[in-house]
């Protein structure tokens, strides 16, 4: 099974924190769409016939697509590929695009699943951070969403602002938790090079929460969701029992996936791929049948060290049988061995052969991935 995303680099504008791939010039939405069913077809073979279990819309914003977009991209997505009828459907979705008409159109369409980028509830956050909607407008839009019958729906939100206190954050969290949406994944805010807000931290115009204060925030955030029933399945997210996220499992656990669309990245198990970070790069490489994507084919080593950072995030974690399996008897006794150190300080957790972190280890997990990596 494999998993297919497409990136929709459109947005309305930038948010102050933003790296992704994105574009405000919707003058280029008809080639862009244009020159996506093209790549479709031309990366067909990239997944070798493997029927496809997860479609993921991400961005940028996919929601400042129209419903006639989506037909033409799902038309020549099931024409080409063999999807899966148990397929998890995802878009991700800015609450200020979901009102009647796109709950109408998700309703109409394959979509199964919604991922919104709130970021927060509170005004004063939605301010710093450039977000174009209200907490209002976010309590709606999952409620539209459940109207439309999509009731896996997960929320984004970022902690770690500038300023924020535990009281605001715990607030977050509790107004996600009314909502009773069944996934949520949590991001530390990340000062990014090349973000306005990077530039303002460089300036010296915004201070960075201590480490303390870090810590604090996401032991609040896991200990809220713990009581509340939802599993910490990854690093950054967290889910009621069958509702983790499909797709974004794929890519811990080592699954095939394409990736379609500027700056978009595939992965067969064997090298990566990523296209062209600019729509006119892009498009003009579909254009002329020269693909703007640059490879880099996995050693044995790269490859270990990738099934060790990806696998240690989930709570599944890595088997010494598997790495034996794939890597060989040798790194299977090198990564027992720097393991050793950081199971007897209670970080890391054993049991038969697999290896996973414990509660108190995720936040450490940084320094512990990095000492089982082969370098």
């Amino acid at each position: 099974m494999a998993g297919l995303y497409i990136h929709v680099p459109f947005c309305a504008k930038r948010c102050l924190y933003c790296d992704f791939y994105s574009n405000t010039d919707m003058s280029y939405k008809v080639p862009y769409l244009e020159a996506l069913l093209e790549e479709l077809s031309l990366r067909r073979p990239y997944l070798e016939g493997e029927p496809v279990e997860t479609i993921y819309f991400g961005g940028g914003t996919p929601s400042q697509l129209s419903a006639e977009d989506f037909e033409r991209i799902f038309e020549t997505i099931y024409r080409l590929y063999a999807v899966s009828p148990e397929a998890e459907i995802t878009v991700e979705a800015n609450p200020d695009d979901v009102d009647e008409t796109f709950a109408r159109m998700l309703r109409r369409q394959p979509f199964n699943r919604v991922s919104m980028g709130v970021q927060s509830f509170d005004a004063e956050d939605l301010r710093f951070l450039n977000r174009r909607h209200s907490r209002e407008q976010a309590i709606r839009a999952v409620g539209l969403c459940r109207d439309a019958y999509i009731y896996n729906v997960s929320i984004d939100l970022i902690y770690g602002l500038p300023g924020q206190t535990e009281a605001k954050w715990e607030a977050n969290v509790r107004e996600a938790l009314r909502l009773d949406i069944p996934h949520l994944s949590a991001y530390h805010l990340i000062y990014e090079e090349g973000t306005a807000l990077y530039k303002l931290w460089e300036a010296g115009k915004v201070e960075a929460v201590d480490e303390e204060t870090s810590v604090s925030l996401f032991s609040l955030l896991i200990n809220r969701m713990r009581e509340a029933g939802y599993l910490h399945y990854e690093i950054s997210n967290f889910a009621r029992e069958g509702y983790l996220s499909r797709h974004n499992s794929s890519y811990w656990t080592g699954k095939k996936y394409l990736g379609v669309g500027p700056s978009a990245h595939s992965y067969n198990g064997r090298e990566r791929e990523w296209n062209a970070a600019s729509l006119p790069r892009w498009i003009a490489g579909i254009r002329t049948g020269q693909l703007a994507i640059e490879r880099e084919e996995l050693s044995p080593d790269t490859q270990y060290n990738d099934y060790v950072i990806t696998g240690l995030r989930t709570m599944w974690g890595i088997r010494l049988d598997e790495i034996e399996q794939r890597f060989g008897a040798e790194r299977r006794q090198y990564c027992a061995e720097m393991a050793g150190p950081h199971l007897r300080r209670g970080v890391l957790r054993q049991e038969g052969e697999r290896l996973f972190f414990s509660e108190a280890g995720v936040f450490v997990s940084d320094g512990v991935m990095s000492d089982l990596l082969f370098v």
